[in-house]
Formats: C-alpha cells, sequence, structure tokens
C-alpha cells in the first residue's frame, strides 16, 4: 500500500471510530509502528488531525475551537508562502490595501515590506509590526484586542473601516463550504470581515488560514 493510500485510511478510520491507536493500525496496515508514528505526524503537520500519546483524535471544529495564531503558523507554511508571492503580484505601487488577522495576511505583510509606496490597512497588530521600520504606511482600525489572534473587533474597529476605502482586501478565512461559503469561528471577527469587504473595491480570499473545511457550517460568515 502507498503511504498517501494508507495515510488517506486512516483520516477515514479517525472520521468513523473517532480515534485511532498506532498499534492497531500497524496491526491494520501490517506495517510498523515507527511508519504509522511517521503518518501521523505527517498528517497532524497538515493540519488533518490531532496527534496525541499513543494515536490521534479529530481536528477540533466548530464555533467553540478558535485556534491561536501559534498554532495557525505551524500549519501550511509552504503554502502560505506560494500565497503571499502571488498576492504581492496583484499589487501596485501606491495602492492601498486591508489585510485580516491571520498567518496566512502576515506572510502576506511580510512579502510587503520591500515597496516603498504603498499602504495597508489592518486590524491585526502583528501585521502592523511585521511593518514596523518599512517604508509602508500602515493605519490600525482600533478596537478590542483578541488575544489568540492579535486582531482587532468591536463597534470602533467596524466604524473606523466604514471611514475608510481601499483598492484591495486580502481576507484569510477559517473555513469553506462549497454551499455556505466563506467562514470564521468568532462572530466579532466575521463583522469586522464584512465591514472590511464593504470598504474595499475589490475582495480576494486566499484559501482557508487552516484549511479548515470540516464543521465550517458551525463557524460564522463575514
Amino acid at each position: 500500500m502507498l503511504s498517501e493510500e494508507r495515510r488517506r485510511n486512516i483520516l477515514e478510520l479517525l472520521q468513523t471510530e473517532g480515534r485511532v491507536l498506532v498499534g492497531g493500525l500497524s496491526k491494520r496496515f501490517r506495517t510498523s509502528l515507527i511508519t504509522i508514528r511517521k503518518d501521523l505526524e505527517f498528517l497532524h503537520r497538515q493540519g488533518q488531525l490531532e496527534r496525541t500519546h499513543g494515536g490521534a483524535l479529530p481536528l477540533r471544529t466548530g464555533a467553540l475551537h478558535d485556534r491561536s495564531l501559534q498554532e495557525k503558523e505551524r500549519l501550511h507554511r509552504h503554502e502560505k508562502l506560494r500565497i503571499a508571492a502571488a498576492a504581492v503580484r496583484m499589487i501596485r505601487p501606491g495602492q492601498v490595501i486591508i489585510l485580516d488577522s491571520g498567518t496566512t495576511t502576515t506572510a502576506i505583510a511580510r512579502a510587503c515590506r520591500q515597496f516603498r509606496s504603498l499602504t495597508i490597512i489592518t486590524n491585526a497588530t502583528n501585521v502592523a509590526d511585521e511593518l514596523s521600520g518599512t517604508s509602508v504606511e500602515v493605519i490600525l482600525t482600533g478596537g478590542t484586542l483578541r488575544k489568540n489572534s492579535f486582531s482587532l473587533v468591536g463597534p470602533l474597529a467596524e466604524e473606523s473601516l466604514r471611514r475608510l476605502s481601499a483598492d484591495l482586501l486580502f481576507l484569510a478565512v477559517d473555513g469553506f463550504d462549497v454551499r455556505y461559503g466563506l467562514t470564521t469561528p468568532n462572530l466579532l471577527e466575521a463583522r469586522v470581515n464584512r465591514a472590511m469587504a464593504e470598504a474595499a473595491r475589490r475582495t480576494i480570499e486566499p484559501f482557508p488560514d487552516h484549511a479548515d473545511i470540516r464543521g465550517a457550517r458551525n463557524h460564522y460568515r463575514p
């Protein structure tokens, strides 16, 4: 059995049984404990399961599980760098762009550091920090700080966005459902995202910040 096929089967078992154990998987797939552990570590790094001692559990999803920025930072790093490189090619000097909070948009902010003439509006304090000491002009929305995401939310953030306009919005949301649309697990964040979309002439949605597709219906739509 190919490693990709085995890992796909592991994820299917996880969904049907609610948990998997290294020993049980080793017997089922007739392979070594070391190989199974490597499979689980790989799937954990890809954000497809939660590694536990002796096995793995499904990802916690839904409105009650709002990942911290530190958790998201570990997921899909190469993909985020590629998204950031593509985003920068869409930006022109002199434009005004909006970046919401998230690790994908943080990567975009890092890629924008070389611009001489650019204005970035953001509700993310870490994005502002990334751009300190550069020629990029940064406008922070103000608002109440969400400590796990370093984002500013609430009426003050929403009102400041209503008084601004931008050329582009890069919106890195937390979930995606084909019928339901883009989602985020925090209602206040969703309201700020909606205000951002209204302030921008064009909205560009990089793929979800940690590719959380399952359980997206329990989130809020921007």
